[in-house]
């Protein structure tokens, strides 16, 4: 199996949707930049900023920018994506115009949330974005935050617009994701992490995975092996992420994330509302999880 090499560059291989840290209730940007130093060697593709991982929904505007700057001067040449959401066209078409002003890889942009658009809404939103935008677009297919889905023929005729390149790919309908590999001309990203190694099997380009902000090596090591055609030792080194995956995600990202972080020293604990921390009894699950890949 190979993964996808018939679309353009850059969306390929393991991002890292970057968490947000706080001190104080106001963003630390030395503990972001010591983040994204300390995951920069790891063999990622790049990062994403301001994703539903970063807590985007709770930056202002200026708050999102900072972030940003923040990311591209600490990924020193590393590929850095930003993402723009919301459902009020003219400020997203500024946030657009703002982060294209940066040297960034592309924007990872989300179907406006909350007023469920037709699929006709759906095309004229990212087609307008996209005509606007300076750099390359990945479209961000999550229906369960959104509430739109955007349907296999909506994501076909997208695909004809020069400037988007890809997509991430959290809609749970693995028809729908063989479908566009099969098509090539996005790039899919495994957006669930549980779905990384499935997507990669049928030939994904990569993924953007919030687990793997811990055990980085290991998720650029399954991919490098699904890459190479050698299926047995990936999953050998995938079968004991599952559990890891699975415990992450059983409460809402990035809780879990940041209570590891935070317990390592390498961020404070806060979170921004409605957000509330990992509990005690999950801390201590991912801690023993944690324990037993060091163990031979």
């Amino acid at each position: 199996m190979r993964l996808q090499s018939n679309v353009p560059a850059p969306f390929t291989g393991l991002w890292i949707p970057l968490i947000t840290p706080f001190l104080d209730g106001t963003v630390d940007h030395a503990a972001l930049a010591a983040l994204v130093r300390g995951l920069r060697p790891c063999g990622i593709a790049g990062f994403v900023a301001c994703g539903s991982t970063g807590e985007a929904a709770a930056l202002d505007a200026d708050e999102q920018l900072a972030v940003l700057d923040t990311v591209l001067a600490a990924a020193d040449g590393l590929p850095v994506v930003m993402g723009i959401g919301g459902y009020h066209l003219p400020r997203a078409l500024a946030a657009v115009a703002e982060a294209g002003k940066r040297q960034i890889a592309g924007l990872l942009i989300a179907p406006p949330c909350y007023v469920r658009p037709a699929q006709a809404g759906l095309l004229d939103w990212f087609r307008t974005l996209a005509d606007a935008s300076p750099v390359p677009v990945m479209l961000y297919d999550i229906p369960y935050r959104t509430g739109a889905e955007l349907h296999l023929p909506t994501l076909l005729a997208l695909a004809e617009h020069p400037r988007i390149w890809a997509v991430k790919d959290c809609g749970g309908d693995a028809a729908k994701t063989q479908a566009l590999i099969a098509d090539g001309r996005l790039a899919v990203l495994a957006g669930e992490d549980a779905q990384l190694f499935g997507t990669l099997a049928l030939g994904g380009a990569g993924a953007i995975a919030a687990s793997a902000h811990l055990h980085t090596a290991r998720f650029v090591h399954v991919m490098s092996l699904l890459a190479d055609d050698r299926l047995q030792e990936a999953r050998a080194l995938w079968q004991p992420l599952q559990p890891w995956i699975r415990a992450i995600f059983s409460e809402p990202n990035p809780g879990p994330i940041k209570a590891l972080l935070a317990h390592a020293g390498a961020i404070g604990p806060g979170l921004r509302a409605p957000m509330t921390p990992a509990s005690d009894g999950l801390l201590q699950r991912l801690l023993a999880l944690q324990e037993g890949f060091s163990r031979p």
